[in-house]
């Protein structure tokens, strides 16, 4: 079991999609450039099977920003988008509303 303090551990905040690129090396991954509020982060999301580049580019996300950067088939990722599945689909998680970027998730 996580406690709240694990939980707390984690940056939550609310990201724009500003760029989508195609992974060199994958098929399943995009490239995402995430606008955090006055800096940018890129993204690596195996989500390429249910969204378009004009689906995603302007959306708002939900991203962990303090996670390490990993490199993921030769492109690092430096956060990851939170996203939720079933058998058939993924749908990313984004706010209801339009925030700043950059704002906190609690």
């Amino acid at each position: 079991m996580a406690t709240i303090e694990d939980f707390k551990k984690l940056e939550l905040r609310v990201a724009q999609i500003k760029e989508v690129s195609e992974h060199p090396n994958a098929d399943k991954l995009v490239v995402l450039t995430l606008d955090l509020g006055g800096r940018q982060k890129q993204v690596v999301a195996g989500i390429k099977k249910f969204y378009s580049p004009e689906q995603l580019i302007g959306k708002q996300v939900v991203v962990i920003d303090n996670l390490d950067p990993v490199v993921l088939r030769g492109v690092e990722s430096q956060g990851m988008i939170l996203a939720a599945s079933d058998d058939e689909s993924l749908a990313v998680i984004s706010p209801e509303k339009n925030l700043k970027p950059g704002s906190i998730v609690k």
